[in-house]
């Protein structure tokens, strides 16, 4: 028997000296659950954002900025949204690489450095990211063949870590040594993420092993549907709406759940493995980036219980049904719509929306694009509606983004590492920007409103 099964059964071998799981989490439960009425009591900032659900001021960055309102006679008013990287509007840099092939190379090297590069500096970096981009044969076959499972995202942490243990310098952390270990990173996920994801349907669900190396003078987009894909085709169209999908994640200002892990962990002064590895994990969850493939769960299930897709009122009809926690998950939510910060609306999903348009056409997918926009003009009108909400209520870029992933061939398993994929270059940035600041380790409070109580020993109970 294997020393993990063992582990396995370890606890049911305690017999009767296992403890009664029922009665430990009633234990667990009635022991942490805080008055809700504390946090207005002492003007807790829950979750970092005040009453109104704006993000409470932690910090200061120069990477990007994300605009919801307009200052109208001192007042702030909904606005159409803005997102911007180092001072650039974002549509303006998409528009600007159109007919460019490395836009998300380009964007890495804005993030980073601050300006967008002129073309001979944008080919010596371009040479620099081929370099780094190579994985050994040993940490494939010893790392990502070993231990394989259907969460991508976990295998990018376990890599990630390991990736210290190959690193002769893992934990200096001067900017020349994380500049270096943070472009080697955003080289090297592509690889680990398309391989793992090989080595899981490989060993778990005895598919053939297909691993291809990236091929030099191509784009980080056109190197991952080249691995991901048994012939290695694709068309330019694909290639250049997965190049826009990176750059709309790439970044998206300081106060994202895993942009700000990205400063915590890097404030106390460990290693670049470590920071990213913390991201990845806040990155995973399903609040935050793994919102796109809950959307795409959605849709499956709209689909399969709406007969006529051109049909408004049906649409609304089940869309109701979602919000009064009645179908789908039962959790009441219409996934992909809202933003904490945007209003009226997300710049990232406008563009990729365009995009997906211009995908489905090729695809023949237009009537399914039609029922996503269908769904989108609904929903908001009906959350805004139903929750007596008075600012609007727009899409986020997870609205489309798994849908473009479909469209690409792009399996479930790897949606959430492709935002990851491209968000390692925002948390680059925003590392070596901590760094470089030099500033405190980050130490928000906690009011204790638990009780005093006088010790017992255990005799005396």
């Amino acid at each position: 028997m294997s020393e993990k099964k063992n582990e396995m059964l370890a606890w049911e071998e305690l017999g009767d000296l296992k403890p009664d799981m029922d009665a430990l989490i009633g234990e667990l439960l009635k022991n942490h659950r805080i008055d809700t009425n504390l946090y207005a009591e002492y003007d807790v900032k829950r979750g970092l954002r005040d009453s109104t659900g704006k993000g409470v001021l932690t910090g200061l960055t120069e990477i990007s900025d994300v605009c919801a309102y307009d200052v109208v006679d001192g007042r702030l008013i909904p606005a159409e949204g803005n997102l911007y990287y180092q001072g650039i509007n974002v549509n303006d840099l998409v528009a600007g690489l159109q007919g460019r092939r490395f836009g998300f190379e380009e964007i890495v090297y804005l993030l980073l450095f601050g300006r967008l590069p002129q073309e001979q500096e944008l080919q010596g970096f371009l040479h620099v990211m081929e370099e780094l981009q190579n994985l050994t044969g040993r940490f494939v076959r010893d790392v990502i063949m070993k231990a394989s499972n259907g969460n991508i995202m976990n295998a990018l942490q376990r890599c990630v870590l390991t990736l210290y243990t190959y690193d002769a310098n893992p934990d200096e952390i001067s900017a020349k040594n994380v500049l270096r270990q943070s472009l080697e990173l955003i080289n090297k996920l592509p690889l680990i993420a398309v391989y793992s994801y090989h080595a899981y349907r490989h060993f778990r669900m005895d598919e053939t092993l297909m691993i291809r190396n990236p091929q030099p003078g191509l784009s980080l987009a056109e190197n991952i549907l080249l691995m991901l894909r048994p012939d290695g085709k694709y068309t330019e169209l694909e290639a250049k709406v997965l190049d826009i999908a990176l750059i709309l994640h790439a970044e998206h200002g300081g106060g994202n759940n895993s942009t700000f892990t990205t400063h915590v962990v890097t404030s106390s002064g460990t290693d670049t493995y470590s920071s990213m590895s913390a991201s990845i994990g806040s990155l995973k969850g399903p609040r935050h980036g793994g919102a796109n493939l809950k959307v795409q769960n959605m849709f499956a299930d709209i689909k399969a219980h709406i007969s006529d897709w051109k049909n408004e009122d049906e649409i609304a009809d089940y869309l109701v049904k979602i919000l009064d926690k009645e179908a789908f998950d039962h959790a009441g939510l219409i996934y992909g719509m809202g933003h904490a910060v945007y209003t009226l609306s997300d710049p990232r999903e406008v563009i990729l929306k365009r995009f997906a348009r211009s995908l489905a056409e090729e695809k023949g997918m237009m009537e399914e694009f039609a029922l996503y926009e269908a769904v989108e003009r609904i929903a908001g009108r009906l959350i805004m509606e139903r929750r007596k909400i008075f600012k609007n209520v727009c899409a986020n870029v997870d609205f489309y983004s798994g849908f473009v992933y479909t469209m690409l061939g792009i399996p479930q398993e790897l949606f959430t590492p492709i935002f990851a994929i491209a968000r390692t270059a925002g948390w680059s940035a925003h590392r070596l920007e901590e760094l470089i600041n030099d500033g405190k380790i980050i130490r928000p409070a906690y009011k204790y409103v638990g009780v005093h109580v006088d010790y017992q020993s255990v005799d005396e109970r």
